[in-house]
């Protein structure tokens, strides 16, 4: 188990793509940007995917048929970040995607891919009203946790890093780092998520990494992404040491991140998966 890595978070920028080539050449340079900054865990944002489906004319003013569409292509898009991940031996927590059940409802689920080109699934547990009403997207049922090289990882996404049973339940399986990737429209949605990603590191002793998405040129969104570890182990003035600029797209790195071993196992886990 590697005990000292870097990990780099996105401020990822969401824009209209006009092609899947050209979000292929977007996702690439960002993962050689962060693996060139030495990171070996890339981590995107909630729904960063959504960007996408601008490269779909037909279904692009249709949010159903959006989705419906860019679940369809989710096998290519994963099959991009399992070859990103081998060439640049890195772990990427792609952004997270709204996918079909085999009940047919839709549910947020983001995807852990290492370099070994295993992929770990977590559906987001808890909804807000937006993504219930105006997406139609359902609640996921899993707690998961995933075991790496890195450590043991496991994913709060967004609304649910807010609810600390949830993150509680991961820590006492053994996640070491919990990866909380976030999406919202608004300053007092962001704080939310951040606060509640504080607490969840101060309550568990573990790392938590905050990734969202950033639009600063049309004046929403230009939230930073944070990076830290548990109080105990940061300056007694912030639990989050390293936090990006509110000015710019980009990568925003925690260099030296030692998780600490735990044994402790949980029956509220639901899975445990070796990634």
């Amino acid at each position: 188990m590697a005990r000292r890595f870097r990990i780099a978070a996105a401020q990822y920028p969401i824009e209209a793509i006009a092609s899947l080539d050209a979000y292929e050449a977007k996702l690439a340079q960002w993962v050689e940007a962060a693996a060139k900054g030495g990171a070996r865990l890339a981590v995107f944002p909630e729904y960063g995917i959504m960007e996408l489906a601008a490269a779909f004319p037909s279904v692009a003013a249709d949010l159903q048929a959006s989705i419906a569409e860019l679940d369809r292509r989710l096998p290519e898009i994963d099959a991009l970040h399992r070859a990103l991940a081998r060439r640049h031996d890195m772990h990427i927590l792609a952004s997270s995607a709204p996918v079909r059940g085999s009940d047919g409802r839709f549910r947020n689920v983001a995807r852990l891919i290492t370099p070994k080109g295993n992929v770990g699934r977590q559906e987001k547990i808890v909804m807000t009203r937006f993504e219930r009403e105006q997406w139609g997207i359902a609640g996921g049922g899993l707690v998961n946790v995933f075991r790496t090289e890195l450590g043991t990882i496991g994913v709060s996404i967004c609304y649910d890093v807010e609810f600390p049973l949830i993150a509680r339940a991961q820590a006492e399986a053994g996640a070491e780092i919990i990866l909380a990737p976030s999406a919202t429209d608004t300053m007092k949605g962001y704080w939310r998520v951040r606060l509640g990603a504080q607490a969840r590191a101060l309550e568990n002793q573990c790392y938590v990494v905050q990734a969202r998405p950033w639009a600063g040129r049309s004046g929403r969104q230009p939230w930073t992404t944070t990076v830290g570890p548990p109080p105990s182990t940061a300056r007694p003035t912030s639990a989050f040491p390293t936090t990006g600029s509110w000015r710019s797209a980009r990568w925003t790195n925690r260099p030296g991140c030692s998780p600490t071993s735990t044994s402790t196992r949980s029956r509220r886990c639901a899975a445990t998966a070796a990634c």
